[in-house]
């Protein structure tokens, strides 16, 4: 990863030298606020009333949001979007604390997802205390950090680097700050070991943007999960605590990434955020069904380990539910800890009252017809309530009872959590961020990060970046840290270390990458062989292992005819993997024989994998045409879909519609021209991006029947306002009901120019 900025190298400096005082930053920095609770510690006075008409609102800034702005250092950043129909742009806004004024904004299109109904901006910016630099992470998985006067320091495109998947409902969370690590949650099909959808984390250097770890704490996920990890100390270590879409709440160490213990507390998706209560308490919600009855919805307090175990990771039973609630089920909502209660709101639109000692609910109000995110939050003795309908309430805790002191109507649904800010109150809507508060911007003073302790002494090494990928000509140099026991680092070692290709012991089917390994860099001189394998760093007998693939470059052509088929299907065909570099595609693709030619075969096994996108490259190519052989099974009535992604734009034939479509998010950006498609009949599809200098653009494509003279039109020519600059190529398949099969063969990428 490039640092973009000399800022960025100077803070790398300081932190691995200590050659000057970094200037911290204070506020809130998170959407749960400085505890991670949803309380402020702030003793200041706030309004009783948010009326949009009243005396106390001071300002709002129309953009629309679905989550929580944060703040730091008289500054305001809010995660919005603009638009409702045809292009949607999210945004991360800088503005001023007390007049509400634009200081800086950084605009980023959705692209290749299935967000719907607007379901955008559902998460929340995060500011890391050390650096004051503000990290967000997009809907479709674009995770970006800027310093504070919004330069962009670096990204990465979780879709296409990573495989991760999007979802309808467009949960995205908010990124998670702790010491030189940010965490992304998500939920990814990688390739190989990863290759399987699983819910993981992924910590990348907060000031370089290298990925540091990955980790896959749970099982098979049967729901998305944008659970933002709590941190905590445990012993001598540094962990966090998540909720995740394979219904577990985890427990991750935060400096290496290694599961420590998880518990089964849903059959789907724990999507809330947990609460901690003393030093072995632990509180969390969910709205799915339970693990041991058919009814939904829970709040449990667990007992949990309060030493680092020794063997991991361990799995926590029965014996640590402390006691359990059924009276919630709160899908996404999160609990908000203060004195000795627990409070929620739940889907009813009920905020409950929970006693932590008993798991009693004390008390019981009904706000609204129901709810789904936001979160309620405290702040001067007082809870500031959201619902789902766009109303507002203020209520205090008066014992047995709740006293509802205020309900205002915000104009628009509130789906995010308030955040406080000395001694304004900051509300988002789907219509506008609203501030309310006394006329001047009264200052608190917030706590600034703690001084971190003295590393120790090395006594394990990890080797940077943790997962690599080689296009045409790319070059990866590694970096070795030492760190001490507790995961704390200590300093760079590289030029101590020695690097070799690596195996697992024992692995089924050792795999090496088509590169040079010289010294700590790795490099591919042209077209490689798609492979995937290891590089281990070693160090005074440590060792640490990166892994890495070798991907679809300009120059780069596959027809399948090399690949052995050593496997056998369930009918007994005779089939192999698809390239093992394909990111998700282990499961959904074969390899085997048809027409005479070894193609790429959708799986129709599986009711779950209807669809299917796979990247082939990386994500910052740009200005390459991306062509292929393609063919659906089936009837005169019955086909499926196969397309080709380039540069974030699906390029498809749609068989059933007998349409060559051009989409980027089908809700967005979507254009069709008729096309005859006919079933078991192979076409040739080309497909190139071509960009303006204004940053409008053109995708084209065309698509004939094989082995007929290309036609000199283009099909199709999609003008874009906004053309994507850069994207991963890649293949596609949607096969409904998994009733008909798409073909895939001769894939080729070309350099445009």
């Amino acid at each position: 990863m490039i640092i973009r900025s000399i800022r960025s190298f100077c803070i790398l400096l300081i932190i691995l030298f200590g050659v000057a005082e970094l200037s911290a930053a204070s506020g809130w920095l998170n959407w749960r606020g400085p505890d991670q609770n949803g309380k402020s510690p702030a003793k200041v006075s706030l309004p009783d009333s948010l009326d949009l008409e009243g005396k106390e609102h001071r300002w709002t800034y129309p953009v629309r949001g679905a989550g929580t702005p944060v703040a730091a250092d008289g500054r305001i950043y809010a995660f919005g979007f603009y638009g409702e129909t045809g292009l949607v742009e999210e945004t991360l806004l800088c503005l001023d604390a007390e007049s509400g004024k634009k200081i800086w904004e950084h605009r980023f299109a959705d692209y290749i997802s299935d967000i719907v109904y607007n379901r955008y901006a559902v998460g929340a910016p995060t500011v890391d205390a050390e650096t004051g630099n503000v990290y967000v992470e997009a809907t479709n998985g674009l995770v970006m950090a800027f310093s504070p006067d919004g330069e962009l320091l670096w990204e990465h495109s979780m879709m296409e680097e990573y495989g991760r998947l999007t979802f309808p409902n467009g949960r995205t969370g908010a990124p998670a700050v702790d010491g030189n690590v940010v965490v992304i949650h998500c939920i990814t099909a990688n390739y190989s070991t990863n290759g399987p959808a699983r819910n993981r984390f992924y910590g990348f250097d907060k000031i370089t943007g290298e990925l540091l770890w990955f980790s896959t704490p749970g099982v098979g996920p049967i729901d998305s999960s944008f659970s933002t990890p709590v941190f905590a100390d445990l012993g001598n270590q540094r962990i966090f605590y998540a909720g995740t879409g394979c219904g577990n709440v985890v427990c991750v160490n935060a400096r290496t990434g290694e599961p420590v213990w998880r518990f089964q507390l849903a059959t789907g998706g724990v999507n809330s955020g947990i609460v901690l209560v003393g030093k072995d308490g632990l509180i969390a919600v969910h709205g799915k069904e339970n693990v041991d009855t058919t009814a939904k919805g829970r709040l449990v307090r667990l007992k949990i380990p309060t030493k680092y175990p020794s063997k991991l990771p361990i799995i926590l039973g029965a014996e640590s539910e402390v006691w359990r609630n059924d009276e919630h089920v709160a899908f996404t909502s999160s609990p908000t800890l203060v004195g000795g209660r627990v409070y929620t709101t739940i889907a009813t639109g009920s905020l409950l009252a929970v006693d932590i000692k008993t798991g009693k609910t004390v008390w019981s109000q009904k706000l609204a017809p129901d709810q789904l995110h936001a979160s309620p939050a405290y702040a001067d003795g007082k809870f500031y309530v959201p619902m789902l309908d766009g109303v507002t309430h203020i209520l205090k805790d008066e014992g047995d009872a709740a006293d509802i002191l205020n309900s205002d109507e915000m104009g628009a649904n509130c789906m995010g959590a308030p955040a406080f800010y000395h001694n304004r109150v900051y509300v988002f809507t789907k219509q506008g961020l609203h501030c309310f508060g006394d006329a001047k911007l009264k200052k608190v003073k917030y706590s600034r990060p703690a001084k971190a302790k003295k590393p120790g002494k090395i006594s394990q090494i990890q080797l940077v970046p943790a997962e690599f990928a080689l296009g045409s000509d790319d070059m990866q140099e590694f970096k070795v840290y030492g760190l001490d026991a507790s995961g704390r680092r200590v300093k760079d070692v590289t030029d101590d270390a020695t690097f070799s290709m690596w195996n697992a012991p024992n692995a089924p089917r050792p795999s090496e990458v088509d590169a040079v390994l010289s010294g700590n860099k790795i490099s591919r001189d042209g077209q490689g062989k798609l492979t995937t394998g290891n590089v281990q760093a070693s160090v005074n007998g440590m060792t640490s292992v990166s892994r890495g693939r070798v991907v679809g470059g300009n120059g780069y052509s596959e027809d399948f005819e090399d690949t052995k088929l050593f496997l056998k299907d369930k009918a007994g065909v005779a089939v192999s993997p698809p390239p093992g570099t394909w990111l998700g595609a282990g499961p959904k693709w074969h390899i085997l024989e048809k027409d005479g030619n070894n193609v790429a075969a959708f799986r129709l096994e599986n009711l779950l994998w209807q669809r299917s996108m796979n990247f082939i490259g990386k994500s910052d190519m740009s200005s390459y045409t991306i062509e292929a052989d393609v063919m659906t099974d089936g009837t005169r009535r019955v086909l499926s879909t196969v397309g080709l992604v380039n540069q974030r734009y699906l390029i498809a034939l749609s068989g059933n519609q007998r349409l060559l479509e051009v989409s980027s998010n089908h809700e967005r950006v979507k254009e069709s021209v008729p096309f005859s498609v006919k079933a078991n009949t192979w076409y040739h599809l080309k497909t190139r991006v071509d960009t303006h200098a204004d940053g409008s653009g053109v995708v084209r494509a065309k698509a004939w029947i094989k082995g007929t003279d290309e036609p000199d039109a283009w099909t199709i020519e999609s003008k874009q306002p906004k053309v994507h600059l850069q994207g991963a190529p890649g293949v596609f398949a949607f096969a409904p009901q998994s009733l008909k099969r798409v073909f895939i063969d001769n894939i080729s990428i070309s350099s445009n120019n």
